[in-house]
C-alpha cells in the first residue's frame, strides 16, 4: 500500500471513531507513521485530506450501487436506493456529515457520483412514462429529501428517533414525482409522461443521427415549454 492510501485508511478509521466528528492532521500522521509535511504534500491541506477520506468511505457505498443488478422495476430500485442511502448514513455518520453538511474548499466527488447513479434509475422511470416531473428535477427532489432526512437522523437522533421517518419521507417524495393514474386530470398525467419520456431520450436520438445536436437541443427547448402540471 502506498503512503497516500495508508494515510487515507488511517484517517477513515480515526474519523469513524471520532466522538466530535473531526480529526486532527497530527493524529493522522502519528497513526500513519508519517511527518506532517508528507501529508500536506499529498493532500494540500486538511480539507484535501478530509475530501479524499470521505470519497474513500463513500466508495464502498457507491461501488456497491454500481455493482448492483438492476431489477425489472426501476421503482423498486429507486426505493431500495433511498433505503441503502439512509442506512449508509446511519452506519457512517461522521463521513456522511462531512459530505453533505460541510462547505468544502476541495469538493469530494462522491456527491456528484451519487447523483449520477440516481439519475440512471430516474431516466429508466421516465423512459417508461412514469415520471410526473423531468428526471433532473426528480433527482434534485429525491436527493435533497434523502440527504435531509438522513442528516436529521444522524445529527438529531433524540429529536428524530423513529425508524419509520425515512420511509415516510421516501414515500411522500415518490408520490410527488411519480404519476398516479387516479389523478383528477389523467390527461395532464399522460402529457407529462409523454414529455418526460421523449426528453430523456434526446441524447440517444442525437447520437444515432435521428436528429442533429442542434435539432435535439431545439426539441428539448420546446419540450421544456410544454406545461405538464
Amino acid at each position: 500500500m502506498d503512503t497516500r492510501s495508508r494515510i487515507i485508511e488511517v484517517a477513515a478509521e480515526l474519523l469513524s471513531g471520532s466522538v466530535s466528528g473531526d480529526i486532527s492532521t497530527r493524529a493522522v500522521c502519528d497513526a500513519a507513521g508519517v511527518q506532517q509535511p508528507v501529508l500536506y504534500r499529498l493532500f494540500g491541506d486538511k480539507d484535501g485530506l478530509l475530501a479524499a477520506t470521505v470519497d474513500f468511505v463513500w466508495e464502498q457505498y457507491l461501488g456497491m450501487k454500481r455493482a448492483a443488478e438492476q431489477s425489472e422495476d426501476p421503482l423498486a430500485d429507486l426505493r431500495s436506493g433511498w433505503d441503502s442511502h439512509t442506512a449508509f448514513a446511519l452506519a457512517h455518520p461522521n463521513a456522511y456529515k462531512l459530505l453533505f453538511a460541510t462547505t468544502w474548499a476541495t469538493e469530494p466527488g462522491s456527491a456528484e457520483e451519487a447523483m449520477r447513479l440516481l439519475r440512471v434509475v430516474l431516466d429508466r422511470l421516465a423512459a417508461q412514462g412514469r415520471l410526473r416531473v423531468p428526471p433532473a428535477v426528480a433527482a434534485q427532489m429525491v436527493m435533497s429529501a434523502n440527504t435531509g432526512v438522513a442528516l436529521a437522523l444522524v445529527q438529531r437522533p433524540a429529536q428524530y428517533p423513529g425508524p419509520d421517518l425515512s420511509a415516510s419521507v421516501r414515500d411522500a417524495i415518490h408520490r410527488a414525482i411519480l404519476l398516479e393514474r387516479s389523478a383528477a386530470d389523467p390527461a395532464d398525467d399522460a402529457r407529462g409522461a409523454a414529455v418526460n419520456t421523449l426528453a430523456v431520450g434526446l441524447d440517444d436520438l442525437a447520437a444515432d443521427g435521428t436528429f442533429t445536436t442542434n435539432e435535439a437541443s431545439m426539441l428539448g427547448e420546446w419540450l421544456r415549454r410544454i406545461p405538464t402540471r
